[in-house]
């Protein structure tokens, strides 16, 4: 049975508290076993992002909430990234944007969250660090809408949904008076809020390669969604390349995300977000297809 799919990126700018938010909620989804040792920033696999406490590559991550794939894929939070930020985006159908309880957003947030509303995103805004002295949760989202309008958003983007929590004390709550012990309030507003993505998975394989991984085992992995289509372990298939060439492959292994790791997996049909090796020179923007393709008559 294929899982119900939600694909959402998360930004924010440094030190707001995104990559805590992301281990609060791998942890309550039950991501590591009883007695794993978990590690703290476990989105900074990068050695420069644990010293500086930054995010430069985007990570995909996934949990399963209530029956349903939710994959979370990480953005720079530089706009020194743009063509990063651009092709993340791209992957996804919604977006959690956090905000720092007494700060407000601020001039990286500025960045990527115009290019998420330029891409019709709707974003879920994530006030984080209620518990810090000096906070002021409601004025943040005050802040947040200003920079809507400045930045054209349309009235549905301006009607945004929004909670008020802490990722390092792992709570999210709907509103400031309630109780919350956990994180399921963001993850059913985001269950909520973002909509499941769209693709057919009956038309032939389009899946455009967004991230490019190396494996000392496989070789190069290329990384991206599938908007149409099925893919299969041992699958005929071909990449169209930036020239319009057409190079004929085998998907040699197929993996789809669950938590940290990446999984071996039969096949995977249109919304998933997966890797796949067996494309030595594939490179970012490229397609892998399987549809009947032929070089132009010269």
């Amino acid at each position: 049975m294929t899982l119900p799919i939600r694909n959402v990126a998360i930004i924010a700018h440094v030190d707001h508290g995104k990559t805590t938010l992301v281990d609060a909620l791998l942890k309550q989804a039950g991501t590591f076993r009883e007695g794993e040792a978990v590690p703290d920033c476990v989105m900074d696999s990068n050695d420069l992002e644990r010293e500086r406490g930054i995010t430069i590559l985007s990570k995909n991550t996934a949990v399963r909430y209530k029956d349903t794939l939710i994959n979370i894929v990480d953005t720079p939070g530089h706009a020194d990234f743009g063509g990063e930020v651009e092709r993340v985006l791209g992957m996804v159908d919604g977006c959690l944007l956090i905000v720092d309880a007494n700060e407000g957003p601020m001039p990286q947030t500025r960045f990527v969250l115009k290019k998420a509303l330029e891409k019709g995103l709707r974003p879920i805004v994530f006030v984080n660090k209620i518990d810090r002295p000096r906070a002021n949760p409601h004025t943040a989202v005050d802040k947040v809408l200003d920079l809507f309008l400045e930045l054209g958003a349309d009235d549905d983007q301006c009607e945004f949904p929004y909670l008020f929590g802490s990722g390092l004390a792992g709570f999210a709550k709907d509103t400031l008076e309630e109780e919350s012990p956990d994180m399921k309030p963001l993850f059913n507003a985001i269950l909520r809020h973002v909509p499941p993505p769209v693709g057919d998975s009956e038309k032939p394989l389009q899946l455009q390669v967004t991230t490019l991984d190396y494996s000392d085992y496989l070789g190069r992995i290329v990384i991206g969604k599938i908007h149409n289509g099925t893919i299969r372990m041992g699958q005929q298939a071909a990449i169209v390349t930036e020239t319009g060439a057409i190079v004929k492959s085998k998907i040699s292994k197929l993996m789809g995300f669950e938590g940290l790791k990446r999984i071996e997996i039969e096949e995977a049909t249109a919304g998933n977000l997966v890797a796949v090796a067996g494309f030595a020179n594939a490179n970012i923007g490229e397609t892998i297809t399987t549809r009947r393709t032929r070089k132009p008559c010269p």
